[in-house]
């Protein structure tokens, strides 16, 4: 996936790298897992994320998208 509109109407793109929308989210027990693998972690040998996330500069909200990139949730920020 490369665009996407947020609710609030801003397009989000992931075509630039680096990019500030693409968040790199990773479980503790994922991350443990990566650590672990060896000696020395190969940054090129990371895999990436089981679940990608995406954030609206506009409005912050936090979309988490499923493998075949449909929106499996979406985090708003609560105003105080």
């Amino acid at each position: 996936m490369a665009r996407f509109q947020c609710k609030c109407g801003e397009y989000l793109s992931t075509v630039e790298a680096p990019n500030d929308v693409q968040l790199h989210v990773y479980t503790d027990r994922e991350w443990d897992d990566i650590i672990n693998m060896g000696d020395s972690i190969d940054p090129f040998s990371i895999p990436d994320p089981k679940k990608e996330v995406w954030r609206c500069n506009n409005c912050d909200r936090i979309y988490v998208f499923n493998e075949d990139n449909t929106v499996s949730k979406v985090y708003v920020v609560e105003e105080e």
